[in-house]
């Protein structure tokens, strides 16, 4: 058993021999190398898998010896520094290593077929091997340095995935927007490595946690400095896990192919941080200002995130703000020292986002075939609907992801969800009511995301060969407003006469009464009537293979932490599988639970769940149109001053949701805006005052020499004269004053 420990330093080079194939191969034999591209999508498949099988085979052994192993060989040795580079195999390892490749290799399966058209198709698939090494070197690291060049080669990967469409100019300012952003973060990580050197004198894992809290427990150690220290480093975890206020690139990260959102900015790279924290969570606890900031960040980021992700149009970034919101779950849960259940909703989360991921690519790749190749339609979710009848598959395995984010029972999210919860009440009332306010707004905005894109009728106009310039479509918003475009008035009934025009920073937005919905109706069956168009169509089996697997990840993977009094229901591996790490870190949650304990916090969280689904149906799904017949909508918001106030309010959740909390702005405008003034006044004052003064003194001596040169009259005595004047002057005026 020792013996394959020994050798899992290997893992994380599986995938590596085919970026260099590729690399070397597109450089030395492009012709041939590109004529043979499937052959590479199916060799980072079969290494992935490969390392996958290793993962799992060290799992079990650990599951079963319930042991940490560490191996270690010097590097750099040195009379005052020594450093060793080697593995560490343990619980935190072992799964994050089985998220990586499980994931991995479905998204490489799933990029094969929706990546097929594009030209970068070998570039593509070099990226994503070479990230999965880098992904599986950082997870394996033993120690600090290694961690760090790993941390930097993840967020290379990143930065080339991101703006993998580099001509598109949105795409190439989200990859620089992420470098930036991920710099600060990489900048505090760096500056925490170096202090905790400065005050251990070692960078191992083991040695390190064993000589800081003994030096804290002691108080051999400034508390200031320490606490410094550790705050740079939950820096680093704040960027790569996009926790407020450094969240502001994962949004925009979504420029990159869907494929990448899935692995990338879902299930891996952004649980990076999370692992960093895991990882330093014995150095973290004994410091309680740390623990208690952990938490804070991390509940913040849980209701930031999901009130951003309320009103957003674009389905992939809605679903970015949901990762960002369930990151601040996760992050919460290590802050309160709820080890177990932080790892549990890490695992149950990456395989339910990345099923919402790729199925929403699914969905843009049908939608593609009527709006052309323009993610700013394809990914509209306002000008979707209707989609269930044209890709039933995608939808039924989009709404069992959806419902497992909403917390619904048996689905794998509830359970690991229900934790976070439960053990939040156990620490503070104020974060247990907020997380579960939040939890109610994740059923919302996720039921409203399926909604808008597999209910009612397709929004959408239909392209007609010959009038294709004249169409146009309206876009349905239940918060009452949308943008619209020309419209044809052959085609629609009547426009709305009282529409007002509002303006959200140069968004140009009407609101939509019903006669224009009739007209949408009208409109679309006018067109099926008379005219010849492509319907949206269900994505081929390479891209829906990878969804029926997430789905059975998405329905039992949360069986592996179910945990009641054993002779009940004894299935929980998570625990046995934490064993060796969970006794560092003294987690709030219980070992055990009972029935009537589980029930009661079961029902008072999914009571909420279903709170949220039942307004999202109310306000987004078909049932709307009946609603407004009838009238009781319309006669809930009459415009009397309850009717008024509740105008504004919804006005003022919808402008902050969709402005992003308007907290991009804010930073354009503080930091952007505000260096660039900065740097145009440091370059005035140099350029008009420093260069002044010197060119200043340097005309002044011109001047001089030019006057005192016609002043002289070429008789040595008046030189001598004058000269012995001023020694005179200068000798009188010495000895008066010493």
């Amino acid at each position: 058993m020792e013996h394959t420990f020994q050798y899992a330093w290997i893992i994380p080079f599986f995938p590596f021999p085919v970026t260099m194939l590729i690399g070397f191969g597109l450089l030395l034999i492009p012709t041939t190398t590109k004529n043979i591209r499937r052959m590479w999508a199916f060799s980072s498949v079969l290494m992935l898998s490969i390392a996958m099988a290793f993962s799992v085979n060290l799992s079990i052994q650990q599951i079963n010896g319930n042991f940490i192993y560490q191996y270690l060989w010097s590097w750099t040795i040195n009379n005052d520094f020594s450093l060793e580079f080697g593995h560490l195999i343990d619980p935190l390892t072992s799964i994050m290593s089985i998220l990586i490749t499980t994931v991995g290799i479905v998204v490489l399966i799933y990029s094969d077929n929706y990546m097929s058209h594009d030209q970068g198709y070998l570039r593509f698939f070099a990226y994503l091997s070479f990230f999965n090494a880098s992904m599986l070197g950082l997870v394996t690291s033993s120690n600090l340095i290694q961690i760090y060049i790993f941390w930097e080669l993840v967020g290379m990967c990143s930065y080339l995935l991101i703006g993998f469409w580099f001509t598109r100019p949105i795409a190439a300012s989200a990859c620089q927007k992420a470098f930036v952003t991920n710099r600060i973060g990489d900048f505090g990580l760096l500056l925490g490595i170096l202090g905790l050197y400065w005050i251990t004198g070692s960078l191992e894992f083991r040695d390190l946690f064993e000589i800081a809290n003994n030096l804290v427990h002691n108080n051999q150690v400034n508390s200031l400095f320490a606490i410094l220290c550790a705050s740079f480093l939950f820096v680093g975890a704040i960027a790569k896990s996009a926790q407020f206020p450094l969240h502001i690139w994962l949004p925009d990260a979504m420029e990159g192919p869907t494929p990448i959102s899935a692995l990338i900015h879902a299930a891996t790279m952004v649980a990076a941080g999370i692992f960093l924290v895991a990882r330093l969570l014995p150095l973290f606890i004994v410091i309680p200002y740390i623990m208690n900031l952990i938490s804070l960040i991390g509940v913040i980021t849980v209701l930031l995130g999901a009130t951003l992700a309320l009103a957003q149009r674009d389905i992939k970034r809605s679903l970015a703000y949901s990762t960002m919101s369930q990151l601040g779950y996760i992050m919460l849960a290590l802050g309160i020292g709820s080890y177990r259940a932080a790892l549990f909703h890490l695992i149950t989360h990456a395989y339910s986002k990345a099923l919402l991921f790729l199925g929403s690519g699914s969905i843009i790749h049908s939608m593609e075939p009527i709006v052309g190749y323009s993610p700013e339609k394809s990914q509209n979710m306002v000008l979707m609907g209707g989609l269930t009848k044209y890709v039933p598959i995608t939808r039924i395995t989009f709404l069992l992801g959806t419902l497992s984010l909403c917390g619904i029972p048996p689905l794998a999210c509830f359970w690991s969800k229900d934790e976070i919860l439960n053990d939040s009440w156990s620490y503070s009332s104020t974060f247990a009511i907020i997380a579960s306010f939040t939890a109610g707004l994740t059923a919302f905005y996720m039921f409203r995301m399926y909604l808008l894109t597999f209910d009612g009728h397709l929004r959408i106009y239909f392209q007609n060969y010959s009038s294709a310039k004249n169409s146009s479509c309206y876009s349905i918003s239940l918060w009452g407003k949308e943008t619209s475009k020309v419209i044809n008035r052959n085609l629609l009934l009547s426009k709305a006469n009282n529409n007002k025009k509002v303006s959200f920073f140069s968004k140009d937005t009407y609101q939509i009464d019903d006669n224009v919905r009739n007209g949408i109706r009208y409109f679309s069956t006018y067109f099926r009537n008379k005219y010849i168009y492509t319907y949206p169509h269900e994505s081929d089996n390479t891209m829906l293979f990878p969804l029926l697997v997430l789905v059975l990840f998405t329905l039992f993977v949360g069986s592996i932490g179910i945990h009641f009094d054993p002779g009940i229901m004894d299935f929980d591996i998570l625990s046995k599988w934490l064993t060796p790490s969970i006794q560092f870190f003294h987690p709030n949650s219980n070992d055990s639970s009972d029935w009537y304990d589980f029930l009661k916090n079961a029902v008072f969280s999914v009571s909420i769940a279903f709170f949220g689904l039942f307004i999202a149906f109310i306000l987004y799904g078909s049932a709307y149109s009946s609603f407004q017949n009838f009238g009781l909508i319309n006669s809930f918001v009459k415009k009397n001053s309850n009717g008024i106030i509740f105008d504004r309010i919804k006005n003022m959740i919808y402008n902050w949701s969709y402005n992003r909390g308007y907290i991009d702005i804010s930073y354009t405008r503080i930091f952007t805006l505000g260096i660039r003034r900065l740097v145009e006044i440091i370059h005035f004052f140099d350029r008009h005052i420093i260069d002044g003064i010197i060119n200043g003194v340097g005309l002044a001596g011109f001047f001089m020499g030019e006057g005192v040169k016609y002043m002289g009259g070429g008789r040595v005595s008046s030189y001598l004269f004058l000269y012995l004047s001023y020694v005179s002057i200068f000798f009188f005026i010495f000895l008066f004053y010493f």
